[in-house]
This record gives structure tokens, C-alpha cells and sequence, in this order.
């Protein structure tokens, strides 16, 4: 029968006696890398990177390509059967990647809430990633569990958040947000909700409250709890988009004498859409008087409030129970890096903590530690707080309070812009986020009431988001307010320059008047006439 590869071989020693050389004792293994050949291939990974960082405020955005064209740049190939050399792979795909990425480090990337990561970002992933530790448990990650706990500390303190917070750093502000409503819903149920859950006889009717410009991650907590979207009371907002307190209080007293049981608020600081933050104090005044939960999701917009001249309604955060904030958004952390933090450190403990026995992590003689695992949904977690920690160190609480204000003014001084532009009209400005949109002089009269003018001008103004992504010139999203398609930028960037900012109206003008030339329906044409 043929030998096993890994079947010891007898060998005779100069005594003659037999003994066995184990192959294992030599262990080569597929997916490492000497050291000497790894700091060759890192030296020209890193010099590659350094090389498209000084490219990138003159790059193009976004890719040209659309997705079949893409799929065909990037080849398909079979699974490989048989490793080879990795260095020229790495290279010609980080080209590729260089080239046909999204590039939310671009200083003309005004889309979605993705910051330019700082590059210390990069350097901090790779060395999280060559330790590879589990910040689950101290144990596992002592290190990085300590670097943890005062990163946390070090956001609480850049709020000015009063008294003693606690926190887990998360992937992002869904998943922050989600704890929050999790510690929640835990703290205020009037049963035990972990034991007997939603469908108890002893249960009631859970119910919370936000406004109708509330991110949708609350759609997914409440379904992923159990409670329904059906729970979720979606509050009026006032002509600046902000919740209505009165509407707010009417709808708790409604809910409490119909025999639910209202247990958590969600105020929003810089909402998705416009920027607006809700009156957080008169929130706070609410859930004070009917001991309900009050969250924030400051997950764009919470960092602002460490600026001097922060709005009282911004300040009300600090009165919150719980407060989700992304440093991947306006901290200019890389991605993956968001956090909930919270007053109330035995809720999250009490919402997520499990004791099995095969987790024996508390033996530390007697010396507090914290297991992140007790925090949170994660048993298994990366070391997301070393970007956090070595940014601080970098750029310095007032370092982040200077770019965060220039970031407000650049969006500010767009919005004034747009005023100057005949074709563009403007929308609405709200921390670092500016709205506006395309319109044809000839249709401005009728771009309200007449349904027909409006469907056109939403469909154009997508059309020109689209045009602009695949010149590469610029990137921007869309805001909806009523009615109407807006054009929504808005400024997270620290490489973002006042010429970027006024290059931005110019060039949705003239993608403006080429589609409206092509793409107008006749009868529009008709009635111009």
C-alpha cells in the first residue's frame, strides 16, 4: 500500500537503532510567508498605497466602468487547486483596485457619510491584523482590551458627556444604534424579556418612538427583537424636519391608556437626509417625565458637539441614556468603527451577558477586567479601537474639533454657491450637509403643483447624480424632501479644498443643461413654447 505523506519515515541513527523523523517537526505550511520575503512584498505594498494617497486629490472618484464592463476588467477565474507566488498577484490587483474603487478619500466625494480615512488608519488595521487578537476577552486581548476601554473613554470625554460612560466599539452605526435599542429594551421591559421573551402572558405591547427622518436601522432592531416594525411610532416633524415634541408627548399618553408599553426615544443629532438634529432637550424633558429610554443616534453627527459653538439642540445629547457615533464618519477613522456608548454600563452587561462554561475568562486574581463579549452581540472581535486610539494621538481632540468646523464651513460656503447659480436651486444646509437641485429657468414657475414638471425634474436631477459618479468628477448622493429628488453633498473630508466645493455647482450645471437638452419629454418642450 502506498505511504502516507505524512506517515513518519524510519531512519537509522549512527548506533543503528531506528528512529522516527515526523514530517510535522518540519512543518511547512502553505500560508506563511518567510519573514524577508514578506517585508519585500510589504515594502512594495506600502509604497504602492503611499503612491495612490499622492495621486488621489487629482483621481477620478468613482470607476467609469459599469458592472458588466467591470466584471470583464476583473476576469473570472477557477478556484486555485495549487498556491503560487503572491507578489505579483498583489500587485496587479492593487492596481486594478486603485483604479476602479469608489474613492470616499477623494476631496470631491460628497456622497454618503464615509469619511476620508486618515492614513494612520491603514497602518493601524495592519498592525491590528499581524497580532490578530480577540477582543472579546481580556484574556485573549489584554493589550488591545486596554486600548479599548480608553478609546471609549477618550470619545466620551471629546463629547463632554457628563459623569461616567461605558461602552463597545461595533462595526458601525447600525450596529451601534441596535445595541442601544437592545439595552433598551432589556432595561424597560416590565417582565423578564430575555428569559420569556415578546410572546409572554405577562408581556405587553412594546412600543418606541422617532421621527419620520429616522434612519432605518430602527426598522431592523425592531424586527430582529421580535417587537415588529408595527411597534415603531413614527412621530411628525416640523418644517426644519425635526421631531415635534408635542406630537411626541400626545402619542406616549395615547399608547400608555390604549395598554402599550412605550420604553425608548430615539432623537437624532445630523440626520441622513439633511443634517438636522432633533430638540434633543425637549426629548430628554420627555422621557424624564414618563422614565422612558432616550438614544440618540449621533452616528453622523454626534462628533460636532465638541465644538464651542454647538447648538443647545446638538448639547442635548449629553442628557441621552445612550448615544451610538461612528468614528468611520466624522472621526476619519477607516472603516470598520463605530461604538454605543452609554451611562448605564450593567445595561448592556444585563442585555448581552451569557456565563457558559466553556468561557472561563475571570480568573485574573482577583483584578477588574472587561470582557467585551458581555458588551455586546460579538463573541469574536476584531481590535477596532487601535485606529481610534493612534488617531487621537495623532491629530488631537482640537486637531478633530478644526477639521470638523472647516468640514461645516465648506458645506456652509457650497450652499451659498448654489444661491449664485441661476440653473441650480437651493435645498437645505444642516451641520456638514448641503441640498439642491437642477432646474431649467423656463421651468422654475412650474416646478411646484404641476406633477408632470416635478416627475421630470426628479428624474433629471438622479440622471445628473449618475452623470457626475461616472465622470468621475464628483460624487454625490440625493436627499427626498416632499416631493422632490435633491442633490445632497455633503462634507466629511479633511482633503476637501474651497476650490472643490465651488467646482461642484459649475459642474452640475453643465451636466445639467447637456441632459435637459437630450433627455426633456416633447410635451414639457411644447408647453415652453
Amino acid at each position: 500500500m502506498p505511504r502516507s505523506k505524512l506517515a513518519p519515515k524510519t531512519k537509522r541513527g549512527k548506533s543503528g537503532t531506528a528512529r522516527t523523523a515526523d514530517p510535522l517537526n518540519q512543518r511547512s505550511s502553505p500560508s506563511d510567508l518567510a519573514p524577508e520575503r514578506f517585508r519585500t512584498i510589504g515594502h512594495t505594498l506600502v509604497d504602492s498605497v503611499a503612491d495612490f494617497l499622492e495621486r488621489l486629490p487629482k483621481a477620478r472618484t468613482a470607476s467609469s466602468l459599469l458592472p458588466d464592463q467591470l466584471r470583464s476588467k476583473l476576469g473570472k477565474r477557477e478556484m486555485p487547486e495549487k498556491g503560487t507566488d503572491i507578489g505579483p498577484i498583489l500587485e496587479k490587483f492593487s492596481r486594478l483596485f486603485f483604479e476602479h474603487s469608489t474613492h470616499n478619500g477623494s476631496p470631491r466625494f460628497f456622497g454618503y457619510i464615509t469619511s476620508s480615512a486618515s492614513p494612520i488608519s491603514a497602518l493601524a488595521d495592519l498592525l491590528a491584523s499581524a497580532v490578530n487578537p480577540n477582543v472579546g476577552a481580556w484574556a485573549l486581548s489584554p493589550i488591545a482590551s486596554e486600548v479599548e476601554n480608553e478609546s471609549i473613554r477618550w470619545l466620551a470625554q471629546f463629547m463632554g458627556l457628563p459623569g461616567k460612560w461605558d461602552g463597545v466599539l461595533v462595526s458601525g452605526g447600525n450596529m451601534a444604534n441596535i445595541v442601544g435599542f437592545f439595552a433598551a429594551r432589556k432595561a424597560k421591559a416590565s417582565w423578564d424579556i430575555r428569559a420569556k421573551g415578546v410572546g409572554d402572558p405577562e408581556s405587553q405591547r412594546l412600543v418606541l418612538y422617532g421621527s419620520a427622518e429616522m434612519h432605518t436601522w430602527i426598522n431592523k432592531a425592531a424586527d430582529m427583537s421580535g417587537l415588529g416594525t408595527g411597534a415603531i411610532r413614527w412621530i411628525a416633524t416640523d418644517d426644519d424636519l425635526r421631531t415635534r415634541p408635542d406630537e411626541l408627548r400626545k402619542q406616549i399618553a395615547a399608547d400608555r391608556a390604549a395598554g402599550f408599553q412605550p420604553f425608548l426615544v430615539v432623537g437624532t443629532a445630523g440626520t441622513v437626509g439633511t443634517g438636522v438634529t432633533d430638540p434633543l432637550p425637549a426629548i430628554a424633558k420627555i422621557c424624564k417625565d414618563f422614565d422612558l429610554w432616550f438614544h440618540v443616534d449621533g452616528a453622523y453627527g454626534a462628533p460636532a458637539v465638541a465644538l464651542d459653538d454647538a447648538s443647545a439642540d446638538l448639547q442635548g445629547l449629553r442628557l441621552a441614556d445612550s448615544i451610538a457615533i461612528d468614528p468611520h464618519k466624522w472621526l476619519y477613522s477607516s472603516i470598520e468603527a463605530g461604538c454605543l456608548l452609554t451611562r448605564h454600563a450593567d445595561a448592556l452587561r444585563d442585555a448581552f451577558a451569557f456565563k457558559p462554561s466553556y468561557y472561563q475568562f475571570d480568573d485574573n486574581e482577583g483584578q477588574e477586567v472587561k470582557n467585551y463579549f458581555e458588551y455586546g452581540p460579538q463573541n469574536t472581535r476584531g481590535f477596532r479601537a487601535l485606529k481610534i486610539w493612534l488617531g487621537f494621538q495623532h491629530a488631537g481632540a482640537s486637531g478633530y474639533r478644526r477639521m470638523i468646523a472647516d468640514d461645516i464651513e465648506l458645506a456652509h460656503r457650497l450652499h451659498e454657491f448654489v444661491g449664485k447659480q441661476e440653473l441650480l436651486e437651493q435645498g437645505t444646509v444642516a451641520l456638514s450637509i448641503a441640498t439642491f437641485r437642477f432646474v431649467p429657468a423656463d421651468l422654475r414657475r412650474r416646478s411646484r403643483g404641476d406633477k408632470s414638471v416635478t416627475d421630470y425634474l426628479n428624474e433629471l436631477n438622479a440622471r445628473i447624480a449618475t452623470a457626475l459618479r461616472l465622470s468621475g468628477r464628483a460624487f454625490v448622493s440625493n436627499a427626498h424632501i416632499e416631493d422632490r429628488y435633491l442633490l445632497r453633498a455633503c462634507i466629511v473630508n479633511f482633503r476637501t479644498t474651497l476650490a472643490d466645493v465651488k467646482a461642484l455647482p459649475e459642474a452640475i450645471v453643465e451636466l445639467g443643461r447637456d441632459l435637459d437638452e437630450r433627455i426633456r419629454p416633447r410635451e414639457l418642450r411644447r408647453a415652453h413654447a
